[in-house]
């Protein structure tokens, strides 16, 4: 059941960031959703292996390689969902740092219930 609830906290931090972002469009919460699912996955499976192989330069850049690679796999979700669209690496960087920001927030306020 809880993993329902963070598809969907998921989901609507999609849509908020994709609401403020204007290089990425969402059709609905039906596209929304599955970005999410499938965001979850390619984070489940393939960043840890990018993470890995890129850990030299992870270090050099004190970390701020992961932003590139969570860029990385957003535009490559977004190649792989119909209905959610990112139209450029710089719009994918920055719906990066959106969505990170307001799922912390969301996340917090779930906590506290």
């Amino acid at each position: 059941m809880r993993i329902i609830l963070h598809w969907l906290l998921n989901t609507v931090a999609i849509l908020m960031a994709a609401y403020v972002l204007p290089g990425v469009h969402v059709d609905g919460f039906i596209p929304a959703l599955i970005a999410a699912v499938v965001l979850a996955v390619v984070n489940a499976l393939l960043k840890p292996v990018l993470v890995i192989l890129t850990l030299p330069i992870t270090i050099v850049t004190l970390g701020l390689f992961l932003l590139v690679i969570n860029a990385l796999l957003i535009l490559l979700v977004s190649a792989l969902v119909p209905g959610f669209v990112v139209d450029g690496f710089l719009s994918a960087l920055l719906f990066s740092i959106v969505l990170s920001i307001v799922n912390a927030v969301l996340h917090q306020i779930e906590s506290k219930d």
